[in-house]
């Protein structure tokens, strides 16, 4: 240990110390000086990283690990409070909201350093102290393992923090501050054992509540005496949280942050290191969850049944876990019981188990789950394997899995009637939603014959006349719809599974129905999404489908990994050897498609692939994905062959976002999307999209005619990159057409070679010609600067991808791809993807990236040999550096991958509401007094007939609201009331509400709910890639176990991949 009298007096070294000071380059600078405290402690230590595993201790916690730290320690050393000085005069907005954003950083770092302060001075000390002990000392140090390491961590942050605020008006530079501090390895370090450890203290935490009531009683303590009565776990969660903080506020000062400010690059970089290190976190966090799960459903097994060696074996991943209602009903669908279990889904397996809480004392739970969150222990109810789960939707009677030979019968419903048995016939759940729609039905045609005789009446008769007639008929059809939501309702939040029993004395097979309800319409889909890859996943092709290039070959791919969903040719036609060109998608939703279908089908829409042979034409196919796989709906052949192909949707989808152009009323009143084609011979041709026909809508050909390499479209422009280096921009009309393709168009040369590839971003257009890249103004496709990307003369940029603030690209030869900044366009970063393959391809020398792709956080690279590499980058306006070694598929082509393509639907906003959503906005308007129906609502609030709502019946009308604007008597035994004018005032009735007294819970859906603008939208993602044939490279040539190929070697073949859904 130093000498205490050593510290303030000592000369500088030239050995470097962390966490004071970061230059612009991310690299640590520190002075003696620099941590001189005007009043140091005599028993103040510093703490530096070394490279010893060995450390010094003087805290007496001679079992805890340090990291190869120094440990020198600091009671009250307390750094200089970081304070912003007067506001200068003449600032720009700006550079007041970046000063605001400063002093939220400072106070929010302030604020979790006296947490973390807290959590040592208030309780871990204390504890250690304590006699006789409430805890043991071993346990104390692994309840609090670590926080004085974070705390040492942000301390030092604090000291560089203060420096950067004093100088803030001079330098306006924070960014950099954050790499240096947050890029060290220690911090992960820390933190990740901080964060993988926390389960295990809060467990330790739960345990001596129960057990021992002295250290119940000083925790209650505590929290009393402290003045924001935070407990402890509230104080200990802050680590855990601390970094998407730390996101947010960088996100904010980014945004204010004008390009070519001097602080800009670093923000971004800054933002990377932060985004990084916290998926890090969240994926260990995940894990240490997922263990501590599967412990605590292995606990409740006994140790010799099966599923207790499955659980051990460590072969095992939980993909999802959550609490459910378990629903049982009776033979008339009226609710039987319910309770809450807790479902497992683990890769291979389906686990239900009772949360068996056993308190010994109920009050006292109460008081130690106020101060610590309570794990529940399971006893295990059932167990199936994953392939014999079916998941069953309302109304799905008589489908695949209802056979002759088949018995069904309900979860908890052990004695069924004989009737029951007899008919053999299932209740899914809501009472006799489809016998209720039938009765309407056969009401309709009733009504529809009245109508008919009504017409026949030789009187006039103000409440029986052919308007009410019709407005019966109205009334009814709207109920069939309300019943026709109701059964797409009741999918949304119920989750029923069809699972294997045991066959009965006959051997014929018993499978049995388990309801259970979601506590909202995400929860449903995700279940049945999971439950669906999780089949997939267990294909042979998918075990496994990916591999991790470590060292020790024992990492498995994360639960989110994409999974090969299947393997499609092509083209139809197998006569002629097609190459391809290039594949789009064309997202369309489907109203029809139901809940469950939504949640495991492909992106809803069209894949358009385009290919063709030299000197035989082009062809195009198109796909169908509206459904788990693609099926063709149609092919035609071109005169040339394709060469691209470009997406381009409406322009008021692309300025408004998807969310608001996915509610338009009337679908066929706004423009469709269109799809463009980039020929051989120099043609361009603008098609429609597949619900209007495929028409073509313009065609024309390119100046010279050249061949039309790479098409991208912007705002202003449709740019087409020809082989004579020539871009040629076609203006955006606003007519039917997009583009004008009928006029020349305007003709730039950015080289004396062909333009490869072409990148349209917000405000500008790269265009690339050999091994540079031109930058073009995306208005006047002015040229602003050009650069090399690559030294060699020879070589060509052959692909763009813009994520965040860089752009990779991958050239014509060499395994290297590059990421360059889209505002400096400095090269930060440079990847050798032969490094990520030498292990699959042994003695593959030479490697050439032959596509890419980004989506969702990962970077797709498609390679000569048919290998396809996925490596992880951020998500968020940072720099997309590859941040870690990533993964290899073995699922290939036999060939070079052609292209990477990304398939991408939103699923429907009304998908994501939930019934009681749908009942609560018109239902509490019609719970207003019938005074308050003058106030100005987008729908009225009262009916004259109320009262007969309330009797057992539904009021049927429409548009009516009163007869009395009819001509006749109003046919009634009853005396006519005595009418004053205000009564039967009212306006027709624009149908869009009904009260249904039978139960009053349903209500018709009238408009959206304002709350739902806002609600998160969900993707569903595909990722295809062409190439020639099909190739698992962890299995023999001839196959997976033998089986032919789905494709020959030579054949244009389509690998899609679904991504889980990101909830």
């Amino acid at each position: 240990m130093l000498p205490s009298s050593s510290w303030g007096k000592r000369k500088p070294r030239t050995r470097r110390l962390g966490w004071v000071r970061g230059d612009a380059r991310g690299s640590m600078w520190a002075r003696q000086e620099g941590l001189h405290h005007p009043h140091p402690h005599p028993h103040a230590v510093i703490r530096c990283p070394s490279s010893s595993s060995s450390s010094v201790s003087c805290s007496g916690d001679s079992e805890e690990e340090d990291m190869g730290l120094l440990e020198v320690g600091v009671t009250d050393f307390k750094p200089p409070a970081p304070e912003l000085g007067p506001m200068p005069d003449g600032l720009s907005p700006q550079q007041v909201v970046r000063r605001h954003i400063l002093g939220s950083i400072v106070q929010s770092e302030g604020s979790y350093v006296e947490s973390l302060k807290r959590i040592l001075q208030d309780y871990r000390n204390p504890l250690m102290e304590m006699e006789p002990k409430a805890l043991s000392v071993r346990k104390c140090q692994v309840v609090f393992f670590r926080v004085k390491e974070i705390l040492h961590c942000h301390s030092m942050f604090q000291i560089a923090l203060s420096s950067r605020v004093a100088e803030w008006d001079s330098t306006e530079k924070i960014g950099d501050l954050f790499v240096a501090s947050f890029s060290k390895s220690m911090v992960l370090d820390v933190y990740s054992d901080y964060v993988n450890n926390f389960t295990n203290a809060m467990s330790i935490i739960k345990k001596a509540c129960l057990t021992k009531p002295a250290f119940l009683e000083f925790l209650k303590r505590r929290q009393v005496c402290s003045a924001d009565r935070v407990t402890l776990y509230g104080l200990m969660v802050k680590p855990v949280q601390r970094f998407p903080q730390f996101i947010l506020l960088l996100q904010d000062m980014l945004k204010n942050t004008p390009r070519g400010h001097p602080d800009r690059l670093s923000l971004q970089l800054a933002l990377t290191e932060l985004e990084t290190l916290a998926e890090k976190l969240n994926e260990q966090k995940r894990l240490a969850d997922q263990v501590a799960e599967i412990q605590q459903l292995t606990k409740s097994v006994s140790d010799r049944s099966s599923l207790n060696k499955l659980l051990t074996s460590g072969q095992r991943q939980l993909l999802l876990c959550e609490t459910l209602t378990e629903t049982v009903y009776g033979d008339r669908g009226q609710l039987i019981k319910s309770k809450e279990r807790r479902v497992f889904l683990l890769n291979d397996m389906l686990v239900c188990a009772n949360i068996n809480f056993k308190p010994s004392n109920h009050r006292g739970q109460l008081e130690i789950s106020s101060l610590v969150p309570l794990g529940p222990k399971y006893v295990v109810k059932w167990n199936t394997a994953l392939p014999q789960v079916q998941v069953v939707e309302v109304g799905q009677d008589g489908g695949a899995y209802d056979k002759d030979n088949l018995l069904i019968q309900h979860a908890g419903a052990k004695k069924a009637t004989a009737a029951g048995q007899a008919q053999n016939k299932v209740y899914l759940g809501p009472p006799r939603l489809f016998q209720e729609l039938q009765d309407l039905q056969k009401d309709l045609a009733v009504v529809e014959q009245i109508t008919l005789l009504v017409s026949t009446l030789h009187g006039t008769y103000q409440n029986l006349n052919m308007t009410v007639a019709q407005d019966w008929c109205l009334a009814l059809q709207r109920l069939m719809r309300v019943k026709e939501e109701e059964i797409h309702s009741a999918n949304k939040c119920r989750l029923r599974l069809l699972l294997p029993g045991k066959p009965d004395k006959s051997g014929r097979p018993i499978s049995f129905m388990v309801v259970f309800i979601t506590p909202n319409p995400l929860s449903k889909i995700s279940w049945v999404n999971r439950l669906h890859l999780a089949k997939i996943g267990l294909r042979e092709e998918n075990q496994p489908g990916w591999l991790c290039p470590d060292e020790d070959r024992k990492s498995k791919a994360p639960f989110w990994c994409p999974i090969l969903a299947c393997c499609v040719p092509a083209f139809s036609s197998r006569a002629l050897s097609l190459q391809l060109g290039g594949l789009v998608h064309s997202p369309v939703n489907c109203p029809l498609l139901g809940f469950s279908a939504v949640s495991t089908s492909l992106p809803q829409g069209y894949l358009w692939v385009g290919g063709g042979q030299e000197g035989a034409g082009g062809q195009v196919e198109i796909f169908s994905l509206n459904r788990p796989s693609p099926r063709t709906v149609k092919s035609f052949p071109l005169a040339a062959p394709v060469l691209c192909i470009e997406y381009i949707p409406d322009p008021e989808e692309e300025a408004e976002g998807p969310e608001e152009s996915r509610v338009a009323a009337d679908p066929s009143a706004a423009a469709h999307p269109t799809v463009c084609l980039g020929l051989q011979d120099g043609s361009i041709l603008l098609y429609g999209s597949v619900d209007t026909g495929t028409q073509c809508l313009a065609t024309c050909k390119s100046p010279g005619p050249q061949p039309v390499l790479c098409l991208r479209h912007s705002p202003f422009y449709l740019l087409a990159g020809l082989q004579d280096g020539t871009l040629a921009a076609y203006p955006r009309t606003s007519g039917g057409v997009p583009w004008d393709l009928e006029s020349p168009p305007m003709c730039l040369t950015v080289g004396p070679g062909p333009i490869r590839t072409l990148l349209s971003l917000e405000d500008a257009a790269w265009a690339s010609c050999g091994p540079r890249v031109t930058v073009l103004d995306a208005a006047t496709l002015q040229t602003q600067q050009s650069f090399e990307a690559h030294q060699d003369e020879a070589v060509s940029v052959t692909h763009m991808v813009k994520a965040g603030s860089g752009v990779w690209m991958a050239f014509s030869s060499g395994s290297s791809i590059r990421l360059f900044h889209t505002e400096t366009l400095e090269h930060l970063q440079e990847i050798n993807i032969a490094t990520r393959t030498t292990f699959l391809l042994p003695g593959q020398k030479h490697l050439c990236v032959t596509s890419l792709l980004i989506c969702q956080g990962l970077l797709w690279v498609g390679t000569d040999q048919g290998v396809i590499v996925l490596l992880p980058v951020p998500r968020l306006e940072g720099i997309p550096k590859i941040t870690g070694k990533g993964m290899v598929s073995l699922n290939g082509h036999c060939g070079p991958v052609a292209f990477l393509a990304v398939a991408m639907s939103i699923l429907a906003p009304d998908i994501l509401r939930s019934d009681q959503e749908e009942t609560e906005g018109p239902q509490a308007e019609e719970d207003k007094p019938d005074g308050q129906s003058h106030e100005p609502v987008p729908a009225p609030d009262s009916h004259p007939g109320r009262e007969l709502t309330r009797k057992k019946g539904i009021l049927l009308q429409y548009r009516l609201r009163s007869t009395a604007h009819l001509p006749g008597p109003v046919l009634s035994v009853r005396e006519p009331a005595p009418t004053d004018g205000s009564a039967l005032e009212h306006s027709e009735e624009d149908g869009s509400i009904y009260e249904m007294a039978d139960d009053p819970d349903v209500w018709v859906r009238s408009r959206p709910c304002a709350r739902d603008a806002h609600r998160k939208e969900i993707c569903s993602v595909a990722i295809i890639s062409g190439g020639q044939g099909y190739r698992h490279f962890g299995s023999a040539p001839g196959g997976l176990s033998g089986r032919p190929a789905p494709c020959s070697e030579t054949d244009s073949t389509l690998l899609i991949w679904q991504v889980p859904l990101a909830l």
